[in-house]
């Protein structure tokens, strides 16, 4: 009995630091990004995954329209390719 406990008790905490050091920090940035894109209004100054930049014109359901440079062109993109509300001036450091 007392060697499965000393086997079992490294595993339990090897998981548990997983857990905390891993999946939590991971689900939290998914769903601040989740209530970004929910808040999204017209006016805002966005920045795609494609590194797009443009102010929201229109927004509904599933997608948002932006208007991006002199000419004022329109763009419509899903929601999930929206990566930050402001201007995305640097690069994200690489991980």
């Amino acid at each position: 009995m007392s060697d499965y406990l000393t086997t079992l008790i490294p595993l339990i905490l090897i998981i548990a630091v997983f857990y905390f050091f891993m999946m939590r920090p991971q689900s939290k940035k998914k769903k601040q990004e989740a209530e970004m894109r929910a808040n999204l209004k017209v006016g805002d100054v966005v920045t795609t995954i494609g590194g797009v930049i443009g102010t929201t014109c229109a927004v509904k359901e599933n997608t948002i329209v932006i208007e991006v440079g002199a000419d004022r062109v329109r763009l419509e993109f899903s929601k999930w390719a929206i990566s930050s509300v402001g201007a995305q001036t640097t690069e994200a450091p690489a991980k």
